[in-house]
């Protein structure tokens, strides 16, 4: 089977949550859900509308889930699984199907807290299992990145650069809870991560053989270099100034 059909199948996905939302929003209007309000809403690299097509889509499927007999810790386990998947499939340059697990990863991240709402089983051992999961998860993907450029230095240490702002933005938010603090907003959220990585995924293996043949000297799966590098830049700026601004506010409850 060639790669390019799991992107294939991706894609048809995505066509049919953007139909079936555009229909939503032309019968109704466009979603304002208080969950995405909760969440902080869309930044400036993933809009609200984007968020809320996604969280649209997936409240019928955790019915589904529900009635398949899934609790929300299940949905965790599930996400990782494809998650640890999706890694290895981009370690041996299998990146649509990286890409189409790692979107069944997300979907499964975003459903297991839905399950656990619509079930009223959350708990703070599902929030620790679904925490340490979505870090597994990222790790794997990203993992599996840095494998396949191992033989291209300048693109692995932007791969390591991308990994280390996503593991430095999940911290600042994490320092910032721990002290009590409401975390800072701030762009690169690990859903922007993974929209821009399964983007890029998709791209890479759809348009790999195109761009081999009109610029040979590219290295393989280019659209995966650009998005990382969008990542080490964006994550490793959001991570500091989430902690410049948590020091701050750390400073000012100590001198009220």
């Amino acid at each position: 089977m060639k790669d390019v059909y799991f992107t294939l199948v991706l894609a048809a996905m995505t066509a049919t949550a953007v139909t079936t939302y555009g229909v939503h929003v032309v019968r109704r209007g466009w979603n304002k859900s208080a969950r995405i309000d909760q969440l902080g809403g869309g930044s400036a690299l993933l809009g609200r509308q984007i968020v809320e097509m996604g969280y649209f889509a997936m409240t019928p499927l955790a019915r589904l889930f529900i009635a398949l007999g899934f609790t929300a810790n299940g949905v965790t386990w599930l996400a990782l699984l494809l998650g640890i998947g999706a890694g290895v499939a981009a370690g041996f340059a299998w990146i649509g199907l990286a890409a189409l697990l790692s979107t069944w990863s997300v979907i499964c991240d975003v459903l297991d807290g839905q399950v656990a709402r619509l079930t009223k089983t959350s708990s703070d051992t599902g929030e620790i299992l679904d925490a340490a999961a979505d870090r597994y998860t990222e790790f794997a993907f990203i993992g599996g990145l840095v494998i396949l450029y191992r033989d291209l230095w300048w693109a692995q240490a932007i791969a390591l650069a991308a990994l280390c702002g996503s593991i430095m933005v999940s911290y600042a938010t994490a320092k910032a809870e721990a002290l009590q603090i409401k975390p800072p907003r701030g762009p690169m959220r690990r859903h922007e991560r993974g929209a821009y990585l399964i983007t890029a995924a998709g791209l890479s293996s759809f348009l790999n053989d195109s761009i081999a043949a009109r610029w040979p000297d590219l290295p393989n799966c280019f659209p995966m270099i650009v998005a990382l590098s969008i990542i080490a830049v964006a994550a490793n700026y959001s991570a500091v100034m989430r902690l410049v601004k948590t020091a701050a506010l750390v400073k000012k409850r100590a001198a009220e």
